[in-house]
């Protein structure tokens, strides 16, 4: 598959959550205990230690579904790895979703909430950024090729999600009346 067409595959996907964003906020229920129990936080209604919750909670999310491929790789079970991607993939946009909702606070705010807690995505693209530029091979003759096209498929799944979770966190859920 071409790296662009991949690309472009990816800004669909972005475009595409942007447009069932309104939609699937709405699966979430007011009752959900999360949902209640972060609302009635005090803590979280502070844009800084809400945007740090939401941080941390991107790299355990992400490094626990990266624990969790390197472990199926010794399993000959074809085709798991995609599931687990994809589970992890709706978890974080429920939690996402779950984030957004429990917010009460201004727009403002809220920008930098969703700014703070989606940069780990940000600085995990600019680490992947740094190593394809910086990409020397270990002994001469080495092809790096593959090694660039893992680094620049990081980059472009790390920047869908900065993205995804940037509109998710970041921008208000009010519904628009009519």
């Amino acid at each position: 598959m071409s790296l662009i067409l991949f690309l472009l595959i990816g800004l669909m996907g972005v475009y595409i959550i942007i447009l069932i964003k309104r939609p699937s906020i709405e699966i979430i229920k007011e009752n959900n205990s999360l949902l209640r129990k972060l609302k009635n936080a005090t803590w979280f209604q502070n844009h800084w230690l809400a945007g740090i919750f939401l941080f941390v909670l991107n790299a355990v999310l992400f490094f626990s579904t990266a624990l969790l491929l390197y472990v199926l790789t010794s399993l000959i079970i074809p085709f798991i790895h995609w599931l687990v991607i994809i589970f992890a993939t709706i978890g974080s946009v429920f939690l996402w979703i779950i984030m957004s909702k429990a917010w009460q606070g201004t727009k403002r705010n809220r920008l930098k909430m969703g700014a703070i807690g989606s940069s780990f995505f940000l600085i995990l693209s600019l680490m992947f950024i740094y190593k394809l530029v910086t990409l020397k091979p270990s002994y001469l003759g080495e092809d790096t090729f593959m090694e660039a096209v893992g680094f620049v498929l990081g980059i472009v799944v790390t920047m869908v999600a900065f993205i995804t979770c940037f509109i998710f966190t970041g921008y208000s859920n009010k519904k628009i009346v009519k």
